[in-house]
Parts: C-alpha cells; structure tokens; sequence
C-alpha cells in the first residue's frame, strides 16, 4: 500500500547573501550567509523515502555561490565544454520557473558546494529505484508518479503517489530545448560510476519510468530527496 499523501515544510532560500561582521574590532570578520526570502518546500512520504513534490528552483549553492545562468545557447554551450556548472529556464521564460523549476546540466548537480539545500540530496540511482519498485515497478511508476494536470497530448497521470512529476522538458548540449509538457527529466547522482551520469524520465505517451544515462551537458530538472 502506498502511503498516504502528507504535506511536509521545510524551507529553502531562493536567494543567498554574504555579511561579513566584524569581530571586536581585531580586523577579522565574520562571514554569515542570509536570505532575503523563504520559500516552502512541499514534500512526501513514499515509502521510507520523504521526496519533493516540485522541481528544484534554486540559483546559488548551499555555501551562498551562485550558480551561473546560461541563457542564450552559446553561454549553454560553452559552459558544456568547459564542464562548468549553469542553470536555465525553459525556453528561456521565467514564467516557467513556476511552474517546472529551472534545468540544470551534470556540472551543477555535482559541483561540491552542493545543489541541494541543507537537509535534502540529489538522489541516486539507488534512491529511484527504490521509489519505482515501491509504487510497482518501472512498467507501472509512470502514471503514478506523473501529476493530474499540465501534460500535453493525454499524457496526465494519476499522482497515486503524491510525487507530482511535472513534464519541465529539456535542454540539449548545444543549447536548444524540446518536449516541454511532454517529458520528465531528472538527473540521478551516481553511486559507484563517476564517468557517466543516469537519469529517470517520463513520457507524454508512456505510463513506463525509464532509466538512462545521458550527455552531462545537457539540461535536466532536479527532484531532491531528504537525507
């Protein structure tokens, strides 16, 4: 049995900043790191797994850096090659943030300063896979992972799950973007391959949760589970 939906808050900055303060006047200073707004994040119980129920949104890493926004397809690009991370709107329209979050490519996902907010990881290969075979398996996790709403072409799902998968699309290593409200895309951290990266994804068209590993230039979502 799958367990009930239930609403969880914790909470996240959107938007990162340094104040140095000094210290008793010796010169020295400390550093501290504030936000300038709160945003709560949603999540769920599936399983023994808590995960979040909308895309990562965030522009900076968990030490306050920020992480650079690519948006024209030579700035992707280029960021690609020279294994840099970047993040991006879809279709560059902030009017998407709300709705899928941002892309990010491989180098960002795995930059050690960290993506994820405190408290929360990038999942592993592992971790989906747990996710499928509790709600049945690859052939079956489609449909219940997918949200009610918001996918192109009859591709809804049922959210039997609670994980709401939102069909955020991609963006290719060279810059161009594809399958907004028709595919899925997370990036998986993995465990013992350092070389390649894997993600899940979800198709308009398919009720199935595939698995595969891809270009680590491309642009992908992110959906974080608690540590």
């Amino acid at each position: 049995m799958l367990s009930r939906f239930s609403i969880i808050y914790t909470f996240l900055p959107s938007f990162l900043f340094l104040l140095h303060i000094p210290i008793n006047g010796s010169g020295n200073t400390l550093p501290i790191i504030f936000s300038d707004t709160l945003a709560p994040i949603l999540s769920v119980k599936i399983g023994n797994q808590i995960w979040m129920t909308q895309n990562l949104k965030v522009a900076h890493f968990r030490n306050g850096d920020s992480v650079p926004y690519a948006k024209t397809a030579e700035e992707w690009e280029k960021a690609g090659k020279e294994q840099k991370p970047a993040w991006c709107y879809y279709n560059n329209d902030p009017a998407n943030d709300s709705k899928y979050g941002k892309l990010y490519n491989w180098y960002a996902v795995n930059d050690p300063r960290g993506l994820a907010p405190a408290g929360w990881h990038i999942p592993s290969d592992v971790e989906w896979k747990q996710l499928t075979d509790f709600i049945g398996g690859n052939e079956a996790a489609g449909k219940k992972l997918k949200s009610v709403s918001g996918w192109e072409l009859n591709g809804n799902g049922t959210n039997e799950s609670g994980f709401n998968g939102l069909p955020g699309g991609y963006r290719y290593d060279y810059g161009f973007f594809n399958y907004g409200g028709l595919f899925a895309v997370w990036w998986a951290s993995p465990v013992n391959y350092t070389s390649f990266a894997w993600l899940y994804y979800q198709a308009y068209n398919f009720g199935n949760a595939f698995r595969y590993f891809p270009n680590k230039s491309f642009g992908f979502s992110v959906r974080c589970v608690k540590n």
